[in-house]
């Protein structure tokens, strides 16, 4: 089973048709929009990866499906890790739907002993892996932990700016954005944006526009509290580079202001 979409997908839940639906439901093929994401049914794709779940574990489940999609996918990964141990992370991220290998994302996320390094290590392959959508729960499934220690895990993600992939590179700033989508936002980096700054640095002349995405949306989360830092960063940066990267990156961090 291919870890990719071919398909166009379905911009609107109204626009998915029934077998491609029940196929995404059970695992069957990978989604291609975020609209597919959402519309799919965990319960029954639990069901059908982990048929041998007993009936209290898939009643959980169940109940997990009735809240948001982050909620959701944080409790069904804290069912199966306690169901099926730390061997259903591999299980989970081997698979070929991308809403499974989220699930091992998450199961990372609630891995109660790991430090930062372990756990960025665990959620390397899953961080660059080649679907858009598991690439989003990853960071997603990390946040928590990493704002918890923010000090250590902006120096831990320093070293992914080096990174040859620009999905790993966009992770070690996509993860820290002050104001992520559906996430808690980070008070400390409202308040003090400066602590990044290393990480945001270091990408500020990246050639890749996937992760000069990231940038300058981290800088207009942080313009929304601190607008003044952001105008100094973005005209010295600019003032000492004559990158087309940089002016981009800028141009799109300022966009609000």
């Amino acid at each position: 089973m291919k870890h990719t979409a071919t398909r166009k997908g379905a911009r609107r839940t109204s626009d998915i048709a029934a077998d491609i639906l029940q196929a995404l439901s059970r695992g069957e093929i990978a989604t291609a929009t975020l609209t597919e994401g959402l519309a799919l049914d965990q319960h029954l794709l639990a069901q059908s990866v982990f048929p041998n779940l007993p009936a209290k574990a898939l009643q959980t489940i169940a109940l997990a499906c009735q809240q948001g999609i982050v909620k959701r996918m944080t409790a069904i990964a804290a069912v199966l890790l306690d169901e099926l141990g730390i061997d259903g992370i591999s299980q989970c991220a081997a698979h070929g739907s991308d809403t499974v290998r989220g699930w091992a994302c998450f199961m990372i996320g609630a891995q109660q002993d790991l430090d930062i390094p372990a756990r960025l290590a665990a959620i390397r392959p899953l961080a660059d892996d080649a679907h858009f959508g598991v690439r989003e729960w990853a960071w997603l499934a990390m946040r928590p932990q990493l704002v918890r220690e923010l000090e250590t895990a902006i120096s831990a993600l320093l070293p992914w700016t080096q990174e040859s992939s620009e999905r790993l590179r966009r992770f070690a700033s996509e993860a820290l954005r002050p104001r992520g989508v559906w996430c808690a936002h980070i008070s400390a980096l409202k308040q003090q944006p400066q602590q990044a700054l290393p990480i945001l640095a270091a990408l500020n002349a990246d050639p890749s526009r996937y992760v000069q995405d990231s940038v300058a949306n981290w800088l207009n989360d942080a313009a929304k509290d601190q607008p003044g830092w952001v105008k100094d960063l973005c005209r010295e940066w600019q003032q000492t580079s004559n990158s087309a990267a940089t002016r981009r990156i800028c141009q799109r961090a300022l966009r609000n202001l």
